[in-house]
Order: C-alpha cells, then sequence, then structure tokens
C-alpha cells in the first residue's frame, strides 16, 4: 500500500508489484473465461449428440414396435392356421374313418367264411393294407392332438392287467404271424395316466418291437421301483445304435432302410411326445443284434385307491342271444354293426339312425347294452341317443360310444354318464371284448 511519506524508489517499487499482481489476475481471468467458453462449447456439442442419438433411438423403438406388430400379427396367423389345421382333421376324422372302419368290420367277417389260398392271400394283404393306414391316420391325429396347447388330459387309476389283457388280444395276431412269441407278465399294479394316451404309449411299443424283432420274442411287463412302477416292453430284436438312440424319437425316423419293414417313422416321436406331456420319464437300453428294452416310469396309485377301482370279472359272460341297441346314421357301419354282432356274436341286433328311431325300436323292452356313434344326423348325437334311451328305460343301460373324435368334451361326457369311450377304426375282437365285460 502506497504511504505519504513513502520515498519516490519506493513508490516505485510498490506500483510496480501491485501492477504485476493486476496483470496476474487478468491472466489467470482469461485462462478462466478461456476454459468456461471450452466447456460451453463442449456442452453444446454433447447436447447435440445427444438429442441426435436420442432421434436414432426413437427410430430403433419406433422399428422395434413395427416389428413387433408385425410378428404378433405373424404369430396370429400361425396359431389361427394351427387351430384351422386342428378343426380340420378333427372334422375330416369321422369322414375318413367312417368308411375305413366299415371296410374292417365287412373284411373282418370276410375272413370267418371258407376261401380257397388266393383269397386267403388276398384279404391277408388287405388286412395289411387297412392297419398301415389306420396307424398312420391314428399317428397324424395324435401328433396334431399333443402338439396343441389346448390338450386336456384325463388323470385317473389304470391297472395294467386290463391294459396288457387288451394289447395281447391286438398284437396276438401279428406276432403269431411273424412267429414271435409275444408274452404279458400278470400284473396287479394299478397306475396314473391317462388311460387314452397311456395305451398309445404302449401300442407304439408293442407294434415297434413286433417291427423290428425277427426271430424270438416280445414280453411286455410292468416292475415296481420307489414311488414310480416301470412299464417295460423287451425285444429280442435287432438292437438299436448308441448314435439313433436320440434320432429314433424324431418324426419319420425309422431304423435301417428296409422296405420291407412297415410303418412311417411315427411311433416313438408320439411316445416321446405323450410321456413329455404326461411326465413319464422314458428308459432305453440296447444292445446290438441282442434286443432292447423300453421303460415308462408310471406314478403308482395308492392300495386304498386302488382298492376302491372297480374289477370286471375276467370270466365274461356268453354275448349269445343278448340285445344290442345300435345308434349309426352310416348304413355301411349299421350293415358292418349287424353282421359282427349277429354272425359272429351271436347277439340280437337292433339296428337304427338316430335318437328318435332308436326309441321307437326299443319300445319297452329295453336293450342289454347301447352301441351309439357320437355323430348322428340334423345335429344329434350318440350322447343325446344314450340318455333318451336310458331315460325312456328308467335305467342305466350299459353303453358304448363309438366316435372318430379326438374331442376331450366328448371324453367327458362320456365319463359324468359312465359310458365307455370307443375309437374308430372298430376292432371286432376289442368290441367282443369290451361287451363281455359290460354285460359280465
Amino acid at each position: 500500500m502506497l504511504r505519504d511519506d513513502d520515498a519516490p524508489e519506493r513508490r516505485v517499487e510498490k506500483l510496480d508489484r501491485i501492477n504485476r499482481v493486476l496483470i496476474d489476475r487478468i491472466d489467470r481471468l482469461e485462462e478462466s473465461r478461456g476454459s468456461a467458453w471450452s466447456m460451453f462449447q463442449a456442452a453444446v456439442a454433447l447436447e447435440q449428440e445427444v438429442m441426435a442419438r436420442t432421434r436414432d433411438l426413437e427410430r430403433a423403438l419406433a422399428d422395434l414396435s413395427q416389428r413387433n406388430r408385425e410378428l404378433a400379427v405373424a404369430r396370429a396367423s400361425a396359431e389361427e392356421a394351427n387351430r384351422s389345421k386342428t378343426r380340420f382333421l378333427r372334422a375330416a376324422s369321422h369322414d375318413l374313418l367312417q368308411p375305413l372302419s366299415a371296410a374292417r368290420l365287412f373284411l373282418s367277417m370276410l375272413t370267418d367264411t371258407p376261401m380257397n389260398e388266393l383269397q386267403t392271400e388276398l384279404t391277408g394283404r388287405l388286412s395289411g393294407a387297412f392297419e398301415s393306414v389306420e396307424q398312420l391316420m391314428h399317428a397324424v391325429l395324435d401328433i396334431s392332438r399333443l402338439d396343441s396347447q389346448r390338450i386336456e388330459f384325463h388323470r385317473q387309476p389304470v391297472p395294467l392287467g386290463d391294459l396288457f389283457r387288451r394289447l395281447a388280444i391286438e398284437y396276438a395276431p401279428l406276432a403269431e404271424a411273424k412267429g414271435l412269441r409275444l408274452s404279458f407278465v400278470p400284473t396287479d399294479s394299478v397306475v396314473e395316466s391317462d388311460p387314452v394316451f397311456l395305451r398309445r404309449i404302449a401300442q407304439n411299443l408293442v407294434s415297434n418291437a413286433i417291427k423290428y424283432t425277427v426271430r424270438g420274442g416280445v414280453v411286455i411287463g410292468a416292475r415296481r421301483r420307489g414311488d414310480l412302477c416301470w412299464l417295460c416292453v423287451y425285444d429280442t430284436g435287432v438292437g438299436i445304435p448308441a448314435v439313433d438312440r436320440n434320432r429314433i424319437f424324431d418324426e419319420f425316423q425309422r431304423l435301417g432302410n428296409d422296405a420291407r419293414t412297415p410303418g412311417m417313422g411315427l411311433g416313438l416321436s408320439i411316445v416321446r411326445r405323450a410321456c413329455a406331456k404326461l411326465d413319464h420319464p422314458i428308459r432305453l437300453e440296447s444292445e446290438a443284434m441282442r434286443g432292447t428294452v423300453f421303460r415308462i416310469g408310471l406314478p403308482v396309485v395308492t392300495r386304498h385307491l386302488a382298492g376302491c377301482l372297480e374289477r370286471p370279472d375276467r370270466a365274461t359272460l356268453p354275448l349269445r342271444g343278448r340285445v344290442a341297441l345300435v345308434v349309426e346314421n352310416d348304413p355301411g357301419m349299421r350293415r358292418g354293426y349287424e353282421m359282427i354282432l349277429r354272425d359272429r356274436l351271436g347277439m340280437v341286433a337292433r339296428v337304427t339312425g338316430g335318437t328318435a328311431e332308436a326309441l321307437a325300436t326299443m319300445g319297452d323292452d329295453p336293450p342289454d347294452v347301447i352301441l351309439a356313434d357320437y355323430n348322428l344326423e340334423n345335429g344329434d348325437t350318440g350322447v343325446d341317443a344314450i340318455r333318451a334311451l336310458r331315460g325312456s328305460a328308467g335305467q342305466a343301460i350299459p353303453a358304448v360310444m363309438i366316435t372318430a373324435h379326438r374331442d376331450p368334451q366328448i371324453a367327458r361326457s362320456c365319463a359324468a354318464m359312465q359310458v365307455h369311450l370307443m375309437e374308430k377304426p372298430v376292432r371286432p375282437s376289442e368290441l367282443a371284448e369290451i361287451l363281455g365285460r359290460l354285460l359280465a
């Protein structure tokens, strides 16, 4: 600070020092202003970059939203196409299986008539052709049902002994034709599963075992392990190489390239899909040229629940002379039922085309059993026919519903009415076995 009594030299020195300080402050201020300006310019540039990136993001989000809308439309179209396919297969199955079922009934009666060697060979080849068509149609319908997200299962106690008995009746002729031993180990095990799909699983495994076995035989049994009962199918066939053990569960996959082996390679695909849906584990063991064993793990029903099952007497009463009232709108099927019931089983067959005609035919004399097709004319159904006939008779007449539709609602209606459900095409041996148990 300057004083009045400072000498001139002293005053010059102080002024010089003050001047240097002021210049230094001015320099620092200029530097600060330059830095702030740079920061301002950087902030402006950053804001512009953010705005550009925001616009890019908005365009990307708009594009993604459009893609999502297109994907939703495509998914809806695919689901509708799948539903349309399922509806078509469901509707077509009846029209396709109806003549096939009638042809099987007539062919069955033809095999019972005296024939020469050529005629026997022809009927045998016809039977094989019908069997192949039937298996293929069932496979396509089963895969369609298992691929549907709306499939319903009806889990209930299933006695394996009854299942084995039906399989023995069905596959004994096929095994005998190949000179194979087909054995079912007796069992009283009761498991929990969907009875229709469990039978499909067992049918495909037994059928495959017979197809790929040249000599020896096939054995089916059940073995308890903890909380599971393992349904086992053993064969003495060619075996499955390790490299093929995953592939054989895919569609249209067959072991080897032998064109003489029948089938389309769909059976094990159905087994895997059904087991996955039902949560039944699958085990496979095989040795080349020594045979194969498939095991399906099934939950065991407790003794208490198993004891509550109504077990039919295996010694079924004779069917001869018993009265069967048939409700079927197709003339060919009516004639087929009449021939099988009357000529093969010795029953009295009353054939009708609908509910009204069935009521008029029955009158005051109720039949011993009712056989009703589900699809009748003009909205009439087998459910309506059975209800009306039981109501008119004042008693729960034993009944069998025969249908080509794999509709859960039909299964629920039959279960509620205690009506046995049978799928087309009708096998005369299976029909006889069911009627025998119902009338026992």
